[in-house]
């Protein structure tokens, strides 16, 4: 029997998402909103993808009670927004519901199975409250980091420029059935999709170069191949990046690459505008917290002096309050 499968939030990595798996056969249910949504269920879910345009019609609906509880929820908003969305995802998630968190930054589950004195305590720069701890339980999370970058072209279209990989990982390392069965799918619809067994490793490689390029682009408007090309602010993101290193380590982290192959990895993307500096520029709120707020909060954590990304963490977030649209 298929799975029933709700990417909540199905903008530009939600669509890329629901589009594959539709076009290979799984069944996939969508929530969305606005002009989106609307054009979604006239038209079709269109992938502009390696020169090909590809209709798909996933079952598109405003609100989770429409659908009901699922085998998978794949969630692909930004980190901020899942607060205010918990009354829309309370309906979709059943106790044998897999929450799948293809979200940047750290996410709220990120403690769980961890040893002591670490192990199952909150983070308050993503979840103040315990809200997400409690609506979405971490024992049901499966980890996911997303490569593929895409954008929402017009409403109901989603234009995919480059990856096609989505790494999956237990939290505790473990190779799950429903790990592999999850994989399985998104393999057979032409994704990279492999099982971790350290999924934390690979979300702080990711999240080595936003802690630091994105801030740093989001106060000077400045691309990838700006800031990594200028000694300045070169040598202020490396500053940050070796303190994020330091505190994935003290946490267990292994970092499969140095700090100097990462940065160059960055340059070699170019004149790329990082999703905070798209943000900035488009009036949304930025993504600050689970990006660099929680790198800053478990750095008190394990006692690392951090304090280029402390300073960094206040001037961005003063950028965000002074713009009137905040920062999450």
């Amino acid at each position: 029997m298929m799975p029933s499968i709700c990417v909540f939030g199905a903008g530009a990595i939600g669509g890329l998402l629901a589009a594959r798996l539709e076009q290979a056969g799984t069944a996939v249910s969508i929530v969305a909103r606005g002009a989106h949504l609307a054009a979604v269920q006239q038209d079709g879910l269109v992938l502009l993808s390696g020169g090909e345009r590809i209709v798909t019609r996933p079952h598109a609906v405003p609100h989770g009670d429409a659908i009901g509880p699922q085998d998978y929820l794949i969630l692909t908003l930004k980190a901020h927004s899942l607060e205010p969305a918990l009354p829309q995802l309370a309906p979709l998630v059943g106790p044998d519901t897999t929450i799948v968190a293809a979200i940047n930054g750290v996410p709220w589950w990120y403690t769980f199975g961890l040893p002591e004195p670490f192990g199952g305590r909150r983070l308050d720069s993503v979840d103040p409250g315990g809200a997400l701890w409690a609506a979405l339980p971490p024992s049901q999370c499966l980890g996911s980091i997303v490569y593929p970058a895409a954008t929402i072209a017009e409403p109901g279209v989603i234009d995919h420029s480059y990856g096609d990989r989505f790494s999956l990982g237990e939290p505790d390392g473990t190779r799950s059935p429903r790990a592999n069965a999850l994989s399985g799918l998104l393999i057979a619809a032409g994704l990279k999709a492999p099982v971790r067994p350290r999924i934390r490793d690979e979300l702080w490689v990711k999240l080595w170069g936003n802690m630091a390029f994105n801030p740093i682009s989001a106060l000077t408007t400045a691309t990838l191949d700006v800031i990594t090309g200028d000694p300045g602010s070169r040598s202020v993101a490396k500053a940050m990046m070796l303190e994020g290193q330091a505190v994935g380590e003290a946490l267990g982290v292994r970092f499969a690459i140095d700090v100097d192959k990462r940065i160059e990895g960055a340059a070699e993307v170019g004149r790329h505008r990082t999703s905070m500096l798209q943000d900035m520029e488009t009036g949304r709120p930025l993504e600050i917290e689970a990006i660099l707020g929680a790198v800053v909060e478990l750095a008190g954590w394990v006692n690392v002096d951090a304090p280029i990304s402390r300073a960094v963490l206040a001037l961005v977030r003063q950028r965000a309050a002074m713009r009137g649209t905040g920062g999450g």
